[in-house]
């Protein structure tokens, strides 16, 4: 299972919580890959994410320097941390309490040197990271959203079974539960012919909090 992610999207952050948690009772083995929410609007007149400043582009970028120094492992590790810090001193800050906002600790946290830090306004990973995001964009085509998630056949390594945007979850389903919803996005995605499924408006209010998460 391969998962392409932006590391500020507070939805992606909500998918790998309940992907980590299908691998509990699934057979699952994620690898942690990079999309970008400003690659996916650079070509667009108005700023969906309100990101003027280009902030958004910090924590990618230093996943791209984490993942290529440290691999994939590492990369999620990263991703689990920047959405932790809560009620820690120097948490970053908002409703969640989380270090997205201080990349430092966020490595730290996960255990990763934090001069890798200074890769948030670098350009040094960028063409890693656009051709990263390129394979999850050419799974999906343009209309790809993040997360991005490929499933192979584990007989077949190179044999795609299914590829899909989302789920878009505002609470983490646990145990069997998360299970269930892994067999029936499987179910739905593999589906030949099959496009799209939309639920509910997306919950203004999601739980990011991800207390129940580590860092594996």
């Amino acid at each position: 299972m391969d998962v392409w992610f932006d590391p500020a999207c507070p939805y992606s952050w909500l998918t790998a919580r309940w992907l980590r948690e299908a691998a509990r009772v699934r057979p699952l083995e994620p690898r942690w890959h990079l999309m970008s929410l400003t690659l996916l609007n650079e070509d667009r007149d108005d700023d969906p994410e309100g990101d003027r400043g280009g902030y958004l582009m910090v924590p990618v970028r230093i996943g791209a320097a984490v993942r290529h120094h440290h691999g994939h492992e590492a990369l999620g590790r990263f991703h689990a941390s920047l959405w932790a810090g809560l009620g820690s001193p120097g948490g970053g800050g908002g409703r969640a309490g989380r270090w997205i906002n201080d990349p430092v600790l966020a490595l730290d946290h996960a255990g990763l040197p934090t001069e890798l830090a200074a890769a948030g306004t670098s350009t040094v990973y960028d063409e890693e990271l656009r051709a990263s995001h390129a394979e999850a964009v050419r799974l999906l085509g343009p209309g790809a959203g993040t997360p991005v998630v490929a499933v192979g056949d584990p007989a077949q390594p190179y044999r795609l079974l299914s590829a899909f945007s989302g789920p878009v979850v505002s609470r983490v389903p646990k145990g069997e539960e998360a299970g269930r919803l892994w067999d029936g996005t499987l179910l739905v995605a593999g589906t030949p012919g099959f496009h799209e499924l939309k639920g509910r408006p997306a919950d203004p209010d999601p739980d990011v909090t991800g207390s129940d998460v580590g860092l594996a």
